[in-house]
């Protein structure tokens, strides 16, 4: 292991990732949308559930937001949305929410209508402002600030298919305006899930790679692609073992982050900030914590020359909404308390869902407290030697680094 892996991996235990503390010089804003506030996806789907806005108002329970730092998303242009999706995808799409259901043809065809992609009313204008919601924090980014958008990060979107719960692949559209701009992209994506159509996108593209830490597709959507020996357009797949702890996790970061910002040398971060690989989220095999999450985002935030992150997967409302509030801190420079506001506690507690389960370890602490208990633990030699193999066989790592 490096010198420098050792030092990421021994400060998991320590107090410094107790509060999501900031080294934030950026202003950052929010791109947000009442919209969301709606029932989405239908029922029984993971992702009808409250996320966006259970986020904010655990933030404002905090009084953690100015006026100023948010900002109205937008529906995304025809313009926008066909520089990734087909015509015809995009017109079955509308024709969809305008007769009120999706037809056999072209449920079949473009995977709308499915149990995976479901119909819900106004689905399309739903996920059209989640997409232009992306391009709007994106040209936030240009304008000089750092942009959240947690609507965002639906990284599995086809041109011309649904996929994953994704109707429209924001990630690609925001990139595709950065690179507009002349902007070099480094695509980090955290999700517990392989970004495969933001890969898809731009494996074409020098001037854009794509980086993604997430479970095995032997075993985990989208079962097929993002394995250790896939980099097209030297893109960097590191499928993680079942079960990774928070130790094992900030070693693959340690490893990799410095190494990629370094060999690339990027003028932007596109961060897709999943929360999919926390613990106690119900489609994750990840054992992740949220304090180590937001490690990763401090380290990410202070080294990254510009900054815009995206939402994600992330299927535990109460889990996201705590990894979040620390995000947003995290790149407003604010240092929050431990204990939860009484209002952030009361909010927290009424939120209904079908798989919340009061059995859970810990499953009080969450109302209370806004960090996760650290969850640090062995690092397997599976995990050494995947990232042995990658410094050594990967184009971007041969002959530059020693091994893990």
């Amino acid at each position: 292991m490096t010198g420098e892996a050792q030092t990421v991996a021994s400060r998991v235990n320590e107090q410094e990732m107790l509060r999501p503390q900031s080294v934030a010089t950026r202003r950052a804003v929010f791109v947000g949308a009442a919209r969301y506030r709606r029932a989405s996806y239908g029922s029984n789907h993971p992702l009808a559930i409250p996320r966006v806005s259970l986020t904010l108002d655990l933030i404002n329970s905090y009084g953690a937001m100015a006026p100023e730092e948010y900002r109205q998303g937008r529906p995304a242009s025809h313009r926008e949305l066909l520089g990734f999706h087909t015509k015809d995808y995009i017109q079955a799409f509308e024709r969809a929410q305008f007769r009120g259901g999706v037809e056999d043809s072209d449920r079949r065809c473009y995977q709308l209508g499915t149990l995976e992609n479901p119909y819900f009313p106004g689905f399309f204008d739903t996920a059209s402002l989640a997409t232009g919601s992306g391009v709007l924090a994106a040209e936030a980014v240009l304008e000089g600030v750092t942009a959240f958008s947690p609507a965002g990060g639906m990284h599995h979107a086809a041109p011309g298919q649904a996929r994953g719960f994704c109707y429209f692949n924001d990630p690609v559209l925001a990139i595709q305006r950065l690179r507009r701009a002349g902007l070099r992209v480094l695509y980090w994506d955290m999700d517990a899930h392989h970004g495969d159509g933001v890969e898809a996108a731009f494996a074409e593209d020098p001037d854009t790679l794509t980086v993604s830490l997430h479970m095995d597709t032997d075993y985990a959507y989208p079962y097929q692609g993002g394995r250790l020996t896939d980099w097209p357009g030297l893109a960097v797949n590191l499928p993680l073992p079942k079960e990774v702890n928070d130790s094992e996790y900030a070693l693959a970061f340690a490893v990799l982050w410095p190494r990629l910002l370094q060999h690339f040398d990027p003028d932007v971060v596109v961060l897709q900030a999943g929360t999919d690989i926390l613990a106690p989220d119900p489609l994750s095999k990840l054992r992740v914590s949220n304090g180590l999450f937001w490690q990763v985002v401090r380290q990410i935030v202070a080294e990254s020359p510009r900054l815009l992150v995206l939402g994600g997967g992330g299927y535990h409302p109460v889990a996201l909404a705590r990894c979040w509030t620390g995000l947003w801190a995290i790149l407003t420079g604010r240092s929050l308390p431990a204990e939860l506001p009484a209002t952030g506690q009361t909010l927290l507690k009424a939120v209904e869902w079908e798989l919340d389960d009061a059995d859970a370890p810990g499953y009080g602490q969450q109302f209370l407290a806004l960090q996760d208990t650290p969850r640090p633990g062995p690092v397997r030699a599976e995990l050494r030697e995947r990232l042995d193999f990658l410094l050594h066989h990967h184009p971007l790592f041969a002959n530059r680094s020693s091994a893990a």
